[in-house]
């Protein structure tokens, strides 16, 4: 099958009607636009559906699931459908600033196999930030381990270089998946730049600190089968890292 689109954006949508106009519109006014989105409903009950059918643009692939499968699925289909070159993430109530793509494309073609980028977080207003998350600009599997240095929302990856890399359902799925690309392309870089707004939400799971450090740890002893004392020393480092966000950022 031919490459259809150099960017292969997965966008997961559950019940988004509120948010996922405007997380849309962040992915159609990008100054670089040879990109398809594909859209997963993970059998919403709102108006998801209806106010992604009124957005007309062919570079949008809309799926439909007929039974609710969790966010890790929903992105694992349409990571299967992707055709580009590079695959980015984008959720559906989080947004983009125009120049993303564009900014990444060039360190991607640059040699880079993978590449994110700084971001805001906000609540409600996201011309309004509450804090803005930063990574070095460049850093490797390792850093990785005490840190996720890769917000899902800014990511983007060299499928043609490194293959597919799917998702499962452990907490941090997405931390989990970018481990595993970050191990096959050995470094990545950071666009020091703020490229992309990620939306808080105070109900939900990711917010809550004790359960975050349970699937931390989960990680660590279950998934990347680290020794004891490694597993100890790489969550102690998460979370002094953690808690420095917390009161410094």
């Amino acid at each position: 099958m031919s490459v259809k689109e150099n960017i292969s954006i997965v966008m997961p949508a559950y019940n988004a009607g509120k948010f996922i106009r405007e997380s849309i519109n962040s992915v159609l006014t990008q100054t670089y636009n040879d990109w398809r989105l594909y859209i997963v409903d993970d059998a919403s009950t709102d108006e998801t559906a209806a106010i992604i059918k009124q957005i007309q643009d062919d570079r949008i692939e809309y799926i439909l699931l007929e039974q609710n499968g969790g966010v890790a699925n929903a992105r694992n289909i349409a990571i299967e459908k992707a055709q580009g070159k590079y695959i980015a993430f984008l959720d559906s109530d989080d947004l983009w600033e125009k120049d993303k793509l564009e900014k990444q494309i060039a360190l991607l073609e640059h040699g880079y196999d993978v590449v994110c980028g700084n971001y805001s977080t906000f609540m409600t207003d996201s011309n309004h930030p509450i804090s803005i998350r930063t990574s070095p600009i460049e850093f490797n599997y390792h850093d990785m381990l005490s840190c996720n240095r890769i917000g899902n929302l800014t990511g983007v990856y060299n499928r043609s270089s490194l293959g597919k890399f799917y998702q499962e359902h452990c907490g941090h799925e997405d931390y989990l998946m970018w481990l595993s690309i970050m191990k096959a392309a050995k470094k990545a870089t950071c666009v020091q730049d703020v490229i992309a707004r990620y939306r808080l939400s105070e109900s939900s799971l990711s917010g809550n600190k004790l359960v975050a450090a349970k699937w931390q740890w989960h990680i660590y002893r279950d998934k990347l089968l680290l020794s004891l004392p490694y597993s100890l020393y790489y969550w102690l480092r998460y979370a002094s890292t953690a808690l420095a966000r917390k009161f410094f950022n």
